[in-house]
């Protein structure tokens, strides 16, 4: 007698084998590294939040996506165009450095695309089966350097990177991909673009829970150290400052993105 559909042990033979082929299909998209997760103590640290977090298992693109990827969207997806694109969804500098609304010009195909509100990096991640990562993958990702899981205390790994942030921010951008890949097989997460969080809005948090939404938000650069953990790791307050002053629908010339997957 065959098995009904409804039989408990075939059904959690299903599972698994869903399981199995969702791993396997990010596993062979070799734009994505697997990041393993696990125990990892963030720089940002609340009052009702555990520093101590654990990272659950995901895989994250090696580089930020770039303007040929995006163009590649926006061409599937002509309400992103940028002649065509709601304003509440994205300021009117929304892929201003493209010659047209799909002509990218003097951008080259390979730099990281820039100039993308925090509504369109979400509509790109979601078309290709992904989202956004939070700030604490990102940062997890993000404190890797070539050899080590955790840099985080090395001074010569943070002078490498505020020597980063001291560059002017006027050059051209060279092409995504360049960099040597860190432990995991990411590359890019520090020295070329900053970078959206899903959770970018909700890096800082006011004492007085009132004002939430105010849109004073320099305000709350102060705030910001009093939330750090590690109030030594100056890059990452600059970045949690940057990302939190910004709302969903700016745009900037050096803040791109990139998606990540869940793994089961």
């Amino acid at each position: 007698m065959l098995p009904k559909a409804t039989d408990p042990g075939l059904r959690a033979a299903a599972a698994l084998l869903a399981a199995v082929v969702s791993t396997a299909a990010v596993a062979a998209d070799k734009g994505y590294a697997e990041l393993p997760g696990g125990s990892f103590r963030s720089t940002l640290a609340y009052e009702d939040i555990s520093a101590d977090l654990r990272v659950r298992p995901f895989a994250m693109m090696k580089r930020p996506v770039t303007n040929g990827e995006f163009l590649a969207f926006v061409q599937a997806n002509p309400q992103w165009r940028r002649d065509r694109v709601p304003t509440v969804m994205a300021e009117p500098r929304y892929l201003s450095h493209w010659d047209g609304p799909t002509e990218l010009g003097e951008a080259s195909a390979g730099q990281p695309v820039v100039q993308v509100s925090w509504f369109a990096a979400s509509a790109y991640c979601e078309a290709q089966g992904a989202r956004l990562p939070t700030w604490t993958e990102w940062e997890y990702a993000a404190a890797a350097d070539e050899t080590r899981r955790d840099a985080r205390k090395d001074p010569v790994w943070r002078e490498r990177i505020l020597a980063w942030y001291s560059r002017p921010s006027n050059a051209a951008l060279p092409r995504a991909g360049l960099q040597t890949p860190n432990v995991y097989g990411v590359q890019d997460l520090h020295g070329l673009v900053w970078e959206w969080t899903d959770d970018f809005s909700s890096l800082l948090v006011d004492a007085d829970n009132r004002n939430q939404g105010d849109p004073d938000n320099a305000r709350f650069c102060g705030a910001g150290a009093l939330s750090m953990d590690d109030r030594d790791n100056y890059a990452v307050l600059m970045r949690v400052a940057m990302l939190s002053s910004l709302g969903a629908e700016d745009t900037t010339g050096n803040l791109g993105f990139r998606c990540v997957k869940d793994l089961p």
